[in-house]
């Protein structure tokens, strides 16, 4: 292990010389920036993975399922486990998606779910991401460049091999394709997960394209190929948001969507991945009620827990929130990468006093955690080794059978006082080690 340490640098140089990067927007201005890779990986042991795998696939069977019935029947409002007004005021919930009914009845068939491991031993999930969860890449070429870079480490340890991914995201389009090829489709090379586009296109034999390389015809949809005309497309691994994907149903402005694309998946001609309309299921007030989902649904106890939340939109709880707010964390349910997190014990009492105010006046807006101690993991900070919060976002990708990819990014704080470890708020990456014995 030690000598994989000391090629930490080259391997980010390497990193950095393919491109994987991210990047953010900022004051209106877009930056691109190394995802800092630290070679400390995490190790998850054989039984510990099995436990998540479970409690995993069991989540993202009750999440699909109750994508199915809010388009469709909507008996979880009917029975009154979620209520009415919570779901169709997300601005996740898609009325234009009510009735469409993905391929062989698929809505998620690549989630992002973000886990912490308190000090404990207790895995909490933190989030939900249904949409277009990014990050699978990171890890895949980091652990093919460790490979290269310190063969040796891997000799004496029995890792499960995480080169699979390609694989069996391959195996999800195909099983819901609708005959022709498969498509990733980008927005372009300054969107942030640019790199993980073209690496997935690669791993999975599928065609990366742009909007402007694709075009409805006949109620298909076609990519435009100067060599032999046009193909037909039977599923579509998109990358841009759902508000941007076609804009004769969306935003009339879209420059980046497929004039047309709804027709053709509402009519069953192709296969979108992620569906669109997912948003309300990753709505983090949404997420307050996946437990009772899967109770639901499934007729089943929650195998993974979430972290202690509080939803304002109930008085109950949001007497308790407004009593305790300096000791909880508070997230926007509209926001994302690390954005609309606040801690009440860094508020100052005016500000806790005007935080109190909002959630009273926007209590649909909010929801409150109570602050998980979570793990800290060993990283390398300018060649020592100090301790970093860090979290876990595992893959699981539903086809023929649900299947938890065994590896996932790790990312961590490089913040000694932070609790936040996404990207865009400065964190680093590591390699997850999943054990095979």
């Amino acid at each position: 292990m030690d000598e994989l340490l000391k090629h930490t640098d080259s391997i980010n140089r390497l990193l950095s010389r393919y491109g994987v990067k991210f990047g953010i927007y900022k004051n209106g201005q877009f930056r691109e920036q190394l995802f800092p890779f630290d070679a400390i990986p995490r190790v998850i042991s054989h039984e510990d993975f099995l436990y998540l795998e479970k409690g995993l696939i069991q989540r993202v069977t009750a999440l699909n399922l109750f994508l199915k019935d809010i388009y469709g029947e909507k008996k979880i409002i009917s029975d009154r486990v979620v209520p009415e007004e919570f779901v169709f005021s997300s601005s996740g919930y898609l009325p234009e998606c009510e009735g469409a009914i993905p391929p062989k009845g698929i809505y998620s068939h690549i989630s992002g779910i973000d886990l912490v491991q308190g000090k404990d031993g207790e895995w909490y999930i933190l989030e939900d991401n249904l949409r277009i969860p990014s990050g699978a890449s990171y890890p895949m070429i980091a652990r093919e460049l460790s490979r290269k870079a310190c063969p040796a480490a891997f000799r004496n340890v029995s890792v499960l091999d995480n080169r699979n991914y390609g694989k069996l995201l391959k195996a999800a389009m195909d099983n819901v394709n609708q005959g022709g090829i498969r498509v990733i489709m980008t927005p372009g090379r300054y969107n942030a997960a640019y790199f993980e586009h073209s690496y997935l296109a690669e791993k999975t034999d599928s065609v990366l394209a742009l909007n402007t390389d694709l075009f409805v015809e006949n109620n298909r949809l076609y990519f435009r190929d100067y060599r032999s005309g046009k193909q037909p497309v039977g599923v579509i691994y998109r990358r841009i948001s759902d508000e941007y994907l076609d804009p004769l149903t969306f935003r009339p402005d879209s420059l980046i969507g497929i004039p047309g694309l709804m027709d053709v998946y509402r009519a069953g001609n192709v296969a979108i991945i992620n569906a669109p309309g997912n948003g309300i299921a990753d709505d983090k007030g949404i997420y307050y009620f996946v437990p009772k989902m899967i109770r639901y649904y499934l007729q089943e106890e929650p195998v993974l827990k979430n972290a202690p939340t509080y939803l304002p939109f109930y008085e109950e709880d949001r007497r308790y929130v407004l009593e305790h707010l300096e000791s909880l964390v508070v997230k926007d349910v509209a926001e994302a990468g690390g954005y609309g997190v606040i801690f009440g014990n860094e508020l100052s009492e005016e500000k806790l006093a005007e935080m109190r105010v909002l959630i009273e006046k926007e209590s649909r807006r909010f929801i409150a955690q109570e602050v998980i101690d979570f793990l800290d993991l060993e990283i390398l900070d300018q060649g020592n080794k100090v301790m970093r919060k860090a979290d876990l976002r595992a893959f699981v990708l539903a086809g023929e059978e649900t299947r938890v990819w065994a590896s996932g990014l790790t990312r961590f704080s490089r913040n000694p006082d932070s609790f936040v470890v996404n990207s865009s708020q400065g964190g680093g990456f590591k390699d997850t080690w999943v054990l095979s014995q």
